[in-house]
């Protein structure tokens, strides 16, 4: 290609021009196709004021005859004026009249490929009659009609729009709509473990006084005194428990929980290694079946909805036995924050089945055991690569037809170090927001590192007193 003629590509490319009612002949023909996902519906609801919950409310929608949300009907209808508008016959239009018939749901994922065909010119009135249709990526008709439209008498070329950025932050959702669910459930009476330094102590008395946990501070008396005095913090009123060292602050937050006396665990200034020792330990009285794993729960503005990450804190390399475990755990947290069929990603480098990668042949052994029953609650799809999973347009290229594929609420990581990287770079590189907390021992454990926000160590209570009023009903 000439250098001429990329020249002419690229102004072509940049640009927006119309095509005149003289230049129009029966059976000319524009289309354009677009990918539905969850933010369009959103962003539809929040232009039209249209929030019915069979758009919107994915618990609702399953229940409905659509087994899930769907798109409004008029995102079709603005699709055609859309083409209408922008290619045949272009900028200058104005709309006539439009009729519309709407033949099958629209689903999130869905790729809605809109045509118009002119059928009708009345050179006199300047009116065009068009032919309209939209079909999904298989084929099928959704929505079909006739639009009349008064086309341009003038030639229009103008440079494309540069349209803003939009993210959308959902109220009353992620990890602050935390605080609206445990609103009206009694705190949880909690043992937090060593909690020696400034930001640790901080947080526990600001979670009682939040009404989220009843802290029980297990720590050496003097040293808990001073770091209080150092920050300006009162600790009147809040009950310590007299420990000399934070190894013994760890044995006796255990005990106390096996007895008991405590609903959690909350973890203060010592290591997560000393903390859990004790925890895991045959004499210490918490250990479950199941294996105990952890679970960051995050919010990031480019995702519409909360989602869990696991595990990326306890196991280092787990075999089979151990994800099948940590799936199961995630699935019951799920549940527990409102999400009654989380869909489980379970995340490899590649969406294929290869027996030169352990993760993937973990990944297709875990969605057999769910389909066989083993593991139950929730929807297993994998291996899947991190865009397919959270992508639908991703998902939708590569052919993958699932209903896990493109809106995860559980991402299911091959070991520690890629979870723990991949929900640092989404904390600190996507602008997440995340709350951690362990399972599968007999009390929730906040599980916070040193580098948590107070926003975090707040959320990771929320989900803590959930856990255990819930555990109160259903023991693990």
């Amino acid at each position: 290609m000439s250098p001429s003629s990329l020249s002419d590509v690229s102004h072509a490319l940049q640009t927006t021009r119309n095509r005149t009612l003289d230049e129009l002949a029966i059976g000319d023909t524009a289309s354009l196709s677009r990918t539905l996902s969850y933010e369009d519906i959103q962003l539809f609801a929040i232009m039209s004021g249209d929030v019915n919950p069979q758009h919107l409310d994915r618990e609702y929608g399953s229940s409905t005859r659509f087994q899930g949300v769907v798109a409004h009907g008029m995102w079709g209808g603005a699709l055609i004026s859309a083409v209408l508008g922008t290619r045949l016959p272009g900028p200058g239009t104005v709309y006539h009249s439009q009729t519309l018939r709407f033949v099958q749901p629209v689903r999130v994922g869905d790729t809605l490929t809109i045509s118009v065909t002119v059928s009708a010119i009345d050179r006199g009135s300047g009116i065009v009659t068009f032919d309209c249709s939209g079909v999904n990526q298989h084929g099928a008709v959704v929505i079909e009609g006739e639009a009349q439209v008064h086309a341009p008498r003038e030639p229009v070329e103008l440079p494309n729009a540069t349209l803003p950025e939009i993210r959308l932050h959902a109220a009353g959702e992620g990890l602050d709509g935390l605080r609206e669910k445990v609103r009206g459930l009694p705190p949880v009476r909690t043992a937090v473990v060593h909690p020696c330094d400034a930001l640790s102590l901080s947080s526990a008395l600001e979670a009682g006084r939040a009404g989220l946990i009843v802290p029980v501070l297990v720590a050496p008396p003097a040293k808990l005194h001073a770091v209080a005095s150092e920050a300006g913090l009162d600790l009147s009123g809040f009950e310590i428990e007299e420990v000399p060292h934070s190894h013994a602050a760890a044995a006796r937050a255990v005990q106390m929980a096996a007895r008991g006396d405590v609903e959690a665990l909350m973890k203060g200034a010592l290591h997560t290694d000393e903390l859990m020792a004790e925890v895991v330990a045959s004499a210490g009285g918490l250990r479950t079946k199941r294996r105990i794993s952890h679970c960051f729960l995050m919010q990031t503005p480019a995702y519409p909805r909360p989602f869990i990450i696991t595990d990326a804190a306890i196991n280092i390399a787990p075999d089979l036995h151990t994800k099948a475990d940590i799936v199961r755990n995630a699935i019951e947290l799920a549940h527990v924050i409102g999400v009654n069929d989380p869909h489980v990603a379970i995340l490899a480098a590649v969406e294929t089945v290869n027996p030169g990668m352990p993760a993937t042949l973990d990944a297709a052994a875990l969605c057999k055991m769910a389909d066989r029953g083993q593991i139950a609650g929730g929807r297993l799809d994998g291996p899947l690569a991190f865009d397919n999973a959270v992508s639908p347009a991703a998902a939708r290229i590569k052919g993958i037809v699932s209903p896990v594929a493109g809106q995860a609420d559980i991402l299911v990581v091959p070991d520690l170090e890629s979870g723990n990287m991949l929900a640092k770079q989404l904390e600190y590189m996507g602008d997440a927001s995340s709350a951690g907390i362990v399972l599968g021992a007999r009390v929730p454990i906040v599980l916070t590192s040193r580098a948590d926000s107070r926003q975090a160590r707040l959320a990771s209570c929320a989900i803590a007193q959930m856990l255990a009023h819930h555990f109160r009903s259903s023991p693990p």
